[in-house]
């Protein structure tokens, strides 16, 4: 059994529709970032940086307890546990650690940006909208050109497509218009149509 810290963000949902995706059981802790649940004691031995993702497998390796943080972590943690989404064919697995590395260290953390200061800052600075605005049609440019070379990222479903997907559900709030990125939206239409990633959508947050 797996126990899942998470909340209602791209980063939780990524997990979640692993566990899903992957058929294992797991109980859902819910940890409210709004109520700064992430900084209690008890989280922060699982997770030290504070931050949701984080589980704790009971059948870690060797049998024993092991808890892990960081989402693409998890993510690589639970396809080399399952053999799923994970290649293991050398070129096809590093060209999805690649895209994989693009969501971690871009698709996430910029598009993270333009939802705080095209959304949510309380001063609106038209530098940081602009700047933040523009990267986030940057990006969504390069997965597009991609997927058009390719039906998914790293070429079948992967981790990569898993980790991806949950940033895009918030285009919206991105400035993003799908019809600018129309491999964007078959690639996000098709990922939401599987039963396994509706699934972890709906897990929302359920009580300990």
């Amino acid at each position: 059994m797996i126990d899942l810290y998470t909340w209602t963000t791209p980063n939780g949902r990524k997990v979640q529709i692993m566990l899903e995706e992957c058929g294992l059981p797991y109980n859902v802790h819910s940890i409210n970032i709004g109520k700064n649940e992430q900084f209690a004691p008890d989280f922060l031995k699982i997770s030290p940086n504070n931050k949701i993702p984080a589980i704790v497998d009971s059948e870690g390796p060797g049998g024993k307890p092991y808890s892990l943080f960081e989402s693409g972590a998890i993510l690589m943690y639970l396809a080399e546990k399952t053999g799923k989404f994970w290649p293991q064919d050398m070129p096809t697995k590093y060209l999805v650690v690649q895209w994989l590395m693009f969501q971690m260290g871009g698709f996430g953390p910029m598009l993270g940006q333009a939802h705080h200061f095209l959304k949510f800052a309380p001063e609106k600075i038209p530098y940081a909208m602009k700047r933040y605005g523009d990267e986030a049609k940057r990006l969504y440019g390069v997965i597009d050109k991609r997927l058009g070379e390719a039906e998914y990222l790293a070429g079948d479903y992967s981790i990569a497509d898993i980790a991806t997907f949950p940033w895009a559900q918030s285009f919206a709030m991105q400035g993003i218009d799908f019809a600018d990125y129309p491999n964007v939206k078959r690639w996000f239409d098709a990922i939401l149509a599987r039963p396994a990633v509706q699934r972890g959508i709906a897990v929302g947050v359920k009580p300990a």
